[in-house]
C-alpha cells in the first residue's frame, strides 16, 4: 500500500487550518488504496496557529507538527515538510482552504499514469488583482529564467513522487525556490484542472516586498541568465556609445560651426552611469547570496517537533 504525505506550510491560519485537515481526512477515507500522514509546518505565525496544530496532533496521530523559531517564508516551510515526509507521493497545498484538498485524487491519478510531478491548474484564481499580477510575473520569470515550458502552469498545489523529493531536499542553501527545484529534478510534469475557491477568512500573506523577494530568489538561485543579459546590455550600450561618439566627430568635421552639446553629454553620462550601477547591483545580489550561503545560513530553524 502506497503512502501519501501532505505538506502544509502554515501562517496566520488558526481559523482555516482545521477545515483543511478535516477535508483531507474525509477524502482519504474514500481512497482505500493509500495510507497517509499530514505534516503541518508553522512558519512562526503570530496568531494561534501553533495551538491549533498542537490540538490537531493530539486528536490524530497521523498529523505531525513542526514549529519554526522565526519566520523563514513559505518555501523554507515547504522544504522542512518535504524533509520530514516519508510518503511515496508528497502533496503540497495551502493552509487557507483555497486549494481543494478533496480533489487530490486528480493529482494522484496523474502520478499513477507515470508523471513525476503534477500541478493543479485553475481556470479562474480567486485572488486579488495584486496577487494575480504577482503570480503572472512569477510565472513569466520561471519561463524565461528557469526554462519552464510555456504550456505548464505552476501553482502552490502540487504532487511529486518520492525520488523527486529526495533530489529536492539535497538543496541546502539559504534561498530555496521549490518551483526551480522541481524543474531541476524532472521534465515529466503534467497539469490537472481543479477548482480554486474564494478566500473565506483573512487576506494573503504575500506583500509586494515578499513577492519581489521571491522573484529575485528564483532567478538568482537557479539561473545565470540575468548575468548574461547584463553582459548583452553592457555590450549594446558600449556599441551605442561608440557609434554616438563617431557620429559626433563626423558631424563636427563636416560642420565646424556645430556647438558641442552639454545636454547630450550629460544624457550619455546619466544613461551609462545608471546602467553600470544596475549591473553592479545585480552582480552584488549574486555575491551577497554566495556570501550568506558560505556562512551556512540555515533554510530554517526548528524550535519544536510534534508527534514525530
Amino acid at each position: 500500500m502506497k503512502k501519501i504525505s501532505f505538506v502544509i506550510p502554515c501562517y496566520r491560519s488558526e481559523k482555516t487550518l482545521s477545515g483543511v485537515v478535516a477535508e483531507i481526512t474525509e477524502k482519504m477515507k474514500t481512497l482505500d488504496a493509500y495510507e497517509y500522514d499530514i505534516v503541518l509546518v508553522n512558519d512562526c505565525s503570530p496568531d494561534g496557529t501553533l495551538e491549533v496544530i498542537r490540538e490537531l496532533c493530539r486528536e490524530n496521530d497521523k498529523i505531525k507538527g513542526i514549529d519554526f523559531a522565526k519566520n523563514f517564508g513559505q518555501h523554507s516551510a515547504l522544504m522542512a515538510g518535504l524533509r520530514y515526509s516519508d510518503g511515496d507521493y508528497v502533496v503540497c497545498l495551502d493552509d487557507d482552504g483555497q486549494t481543494p484538498a478533496d480533489e487530490v485524487d486528480k493529482l494522484l491519478r496523474k502520478l499513477e499514469e507515470g508523471y513525476d510531478a503534477v500541478y493543479a491548474k485553475y481556470d479562474h484564481k480567486q485572488h486579488s488583482t495584486f496577487r494575480n499580477f504577482g503570480s503572472r510575473l512569477n510565472e513569466r520569470m520561471a519561463r524565461m529564467m528557469l526554462g519552464k515550458p510555456k504550456e505548464l502552469y505552476v501553482s502552490s498545489y502540487f504532487a511529486v513522487k518520492r525520488f523527486v523529493v529526495e533530489d529536492m531536499v539535497r538543496y541546502e542553501n539559504s534561498y530555496p525556490y521549490v518551483i526551480g527545484l522541481v524543474l531541476r529534478s524532472t521534465g515529466n510534469i503534467a497539469n490537472v484542472p481543479v477548482h480554486h475557491r474564494e478566500r473565506e477568512v483573512g487576506t494573503s500573506g504575500y506583500t509586494l516586498k515578499k513577492l519581489t523577494g521571491l522573484w529575485f530568489n528564483g532567478f538568482t538561485a537557479f539561473s545565470v541568465k540575468p548575468l548574461r543579459i547584463a553582459t548583452a546590455v553592457g555590450a549594446f550600450s558600449a556599441m551605442a556609445g561608440f557609434f554616438y561618439g563617431l557620429y559626433t566627430i563626423i558631424k563636427r568635421l563636416v560642420n565646424p560651426a556645430v556647438p558641442m552639446g552639454f545636454s547630450s553629454t550629460m544624457a550619455a553620462i546619466v544613461f551609462f552611469g545608471g546602467m553600470i550601477m544596475l549591473m553592479l547591483g545585480l552582480i552584488g545580489e549574486y555575491i551577497g547570496r554566495i556570501y550568506i550561503s558560505l556562512n551556512n545560513s540555515p533554510q530554517y530553524v526548528i524550535r519544536e517537533r510534534i508527534n514525530f
